[in-house]
């Protein structure tokens, strides 16, 4: 292996101070954090417009020659997933298996206008409908589910509609996306998009494993052809498996027969067949539609339901929905429930959406995706919708196999509705059993995320408890309690972090001007007479005591401890030429041993602070005061501007102060040197003469 080579690199350059830099290079502070953004304030309607919707510029730039066939592969194949997914979920959200499709339909029109995101494929996804699902079973009469009819799609479904106080599955549905609306419209008016940072990769990791769990455990019921209680409030994973313990000797031996035999082939069907054929093909195999089509042929002719006891999907309408205003006496009674999804569902969609746009190199409006969103749901409230949001799988699959833009939607669209006006009552005779299947089949990548807690763990403990706690709270509790001790336990990571800072002496890097941690560094070199002090980190009213504590441990020096000593030593001194005592010279002699004869200047390196408040400022003025009574100068290096305003305000560094700054470590280290110099020189002379 070949050695690097390593330049000498010379710099000569006068010695600068922090303010004669500024003079010297016409420092000039914007007045406002604000005026730059003014500056470039879009006044023009037409950047307005093609900002607010995002279709109009990109689709006019459209490639069609390049760009609509595999938008329109990608859109087909991506259709065929929509339909078994969206029954799937539909049923895990506590409502007719037609509403999943449906959700696939009306708000992506609405996204397919508004949206950033080129390979978003919106819909259904697991943790939202579980999460919508647990408000429907709340604020709804299950009995409305178990009422069929043949309906069209000008007939009032009894599924759908309300009875006195009493409302159905789908209009709570509704009322709780019409909820998530508008929380997500207010936060696009606020510019809240930043507030998906609340939710760390840590903490996503952990609820969405733990949501995987619930999800699973709600499955297990279809698994078995059991019919138990639908369980509501906190501890549904607890009361879900006891009762199917209660009730496992009426387990459906049939229902276990097909659940095994679907899942079987799903899995081989992923983990065995599925590598092989991306190796030769492009698209993947339809598994999930061919086990529900074979699934509904089965239980139709070998008449399941009747002969076995199979449960069945039962009445699923043709055509589409009647517009109807959501039941907005319920939107109080959801909003805990909207608020959650709201944050949840955008920061999946931002998440895919930000991996996508950072692979193809294309950009994502954060706040925009809100207004999408927001726009989306509203839409889709009148139209029997839950909220709806990306799927990775989908949208990996829309990328995977070609898509270029959100063409690939709107082709999925018009396949999907196809599927509404025509083909979906087909499904009637469909065992639920099929699609408990296929939904824990697909959940089994999120379930294995498990492991992710062993990685975690190397990393970081902290991140490692803000997981397990996440988790644990999700399975065994709630999905909205462990959300929000996830983000509690990540903000309280946070701050505890923040109070215990980095900090370490810094040494020399022989003949070059790099200062490093001189524990960490063997080949670095500590300056005689000179200590210089790093802080990473911010300094304020919950930190300021730690500052001090560190900075006095690393130096080795108390100030005050050490004025008291000289003090003591000039008295004993002036008794000693007064009287000579054998007891005073040992007291002078123990003074001298203690009293601090290397350090004569003290640098504080503040390239790496973040933040200073005024409480802070007020304890470096007191370690200032503290240290030059004892003769040791303080000198601030590396401070970055608004750090250096800061103290300048608050009085810390001005022309009335002693304290130093330089723009650099090295700049005061050549000045402490300096003057090291000067003084010797001086005492030198003091001394021959």
């Amino acid at each position: 292996m070949e050695e690097a080579v390593r330049c000498q690199i010379k710099i000569e350059r006068p010695m600068y101070e922090h303010d004669q830099l500024r003079k010297d290079f016409d420092y000039n502070k914007c007045k406002s954090n604000t005026c730059t953004k003014c500056l470039h304030f879009e006044t023009n309607f037409k950047k307005i417009l093609l900002k607010t919707i995002p279709v109009i510029d990109w689709l006019s730039h459209y490639k069609w020659r390049d760009n609509l066939l595999p938008d329109f592969i990608a859109g087909f194949t991506v259709a065929i997933m929509h339909i078994p997914q969206g029954m799937a979920y539909g049923l895990l959200g506590n409502v007719p298996p037609v509403v999943g499709i449906y959700m696939a339909f009306f708000p992506v029109l609405v996204y397919f206008f508004l949206g950033t995101s080129r390979h978003n494929s919106m819909g259904t996804f697991a943790v939202v409908c579980l999460m919508t699902g647990k408000a429907v079973l709340e604020h709804s009469d299950p009995s409305f589910l178990t009422k069929s009819a043949k309906v069209n799609a000008t007939s009032e479904n009894p599924a759908i509609q309300s009875v006195g106080d009493l409302y159905s599955p789908v209009e709570v549905a509704t009322a709780v996306t019409f909820t998530v609306a508008l929380f997500q419209l207010a936060m696009y008016v606020l510019r809240l998009g930043i507030i998906s940072v609340l939710l760390s990769e840590t903490l996503v990791s952990g609820f969405t494993t733990g949501a995987a769990f619930q999800v699973i455990a709600s499955q297990i019921k279809d698994l078995l052809g059991l019919r138990i209680p639908r369980h509501k409030g906190l501890f549904v994973v607890v009361n879900t498996i006891r009762s199917v313990v209660d009730e496992i000797s009426a387990t459906n031996v049939a229902a276990v027969v097909i659940s095994a035999v679907t899942i079987f082939i799903l899995t081989v069907n992923n983990e065995a067949l599925k590598p092989l054929i991306a190796k030769r093909a492009k698209f993947p195999i339809p598994i999930e539609l061919i086990a529900i089509v074979v699934g509904t042929l089965v239980s139709k002719y070998c008449h399941l339901e009747e002969i076995y006891a199979i449960r069945t999907v039962g009445d699923i309408p043709s055509g589409l929905p009647v517009p109807s205003v959501p039941p907005l006496s319920l939107v109080t009674s959801v909003l805990l429930d909207g608020f959650t999804i709201a944050v949840v569902s955008y920061s999946i969609t931002l998440s895919m959406g930000l991996i996508f746009a950072q692979r193809l190199n294309y950009e994502v409006d954060p706040n925009q995706e809100l207004l999408a969103q927001g726009a989306g749901n509203i839409f889709g409230s009148f139209f029997s919708c839950m909220p709806f949001t990306a799927s990775l799988s989908r949208s990996t699959i829309q990328q995977v196999v070609g898509g270029k833009t959100q063409i690939a939607s709107v082709v999925s669209c018009f396949l999907l509705l196809f599927v509404l006006l025509w083909i979906g009552p087909f499904f009637e005779p469909l065992p639920k059993s099929v699609l408990a299947s296929v939904i824990v089949v697909a959940l089994k990548s999120m379930a294995m995320q498990v492991t992710h807690l062993y990685k975690f763990w190397k990393l970081s403990k902290m991140d490692a408890l803000v997981w397990l706690a996440t988790f644990l709270t999700v399975v065994f509790v709630s999905i909205e309690i462990g959300l929000l001790v996830g983000v509690v336990m990540s903000l309280a990571a946070i701050f505890v972090l923040s109070l215990k800072p980095h900090t370490c002496l810094l040494g020399s890097v022989p003949h070059t001007d790099l200062y490093i941690n001189i524990n960490r560094y063997k080949g670095a070199v500590e300056i005689p007479g000179l200590k210089i002090f790093q802080y990473c980190g911010g300094i304020n009213f919950a930190t300021r005591n730690m500052f001090k504590s560190e900075l006095l441990r690393l130096v080795n020096i108390n100030p005050q401890k050490e004025l008291e000593y000289r003090r003591k030593l000039t008295k004993y001194a002036d008794e000693i030429d007064v009287k000579e005592e054998q007891s005073n010279n040992e007291k002078v002699a123990k003074l001298q041993r203690k009293i601090n004869r290397e350090l004569r200047c003290l640098i504080l390196d503040f390239s790496s602070l973040s933040h200073i408040d005024p409480s802070g400022v007020s304890m470096l003025q007191v370690v200032t005061d503290s240290f030059q009574k004892i003769d040791i100068p303080i000198y601030i290096a590396a401070c970055p501007e608004p750090i250096y305003e800061m103290i300048y305000k608050c009085g810390l560094v001005n022309h009335k102060s002693s304290i130093r700054t330089f723009p650099t470590v090295h700049d005061a280290v050549e000045c402490a040197l300096e003057i090291f110099t000067v003084n010797a020189s001086a005492i030198s002379t003091i001394s021959r003469s």
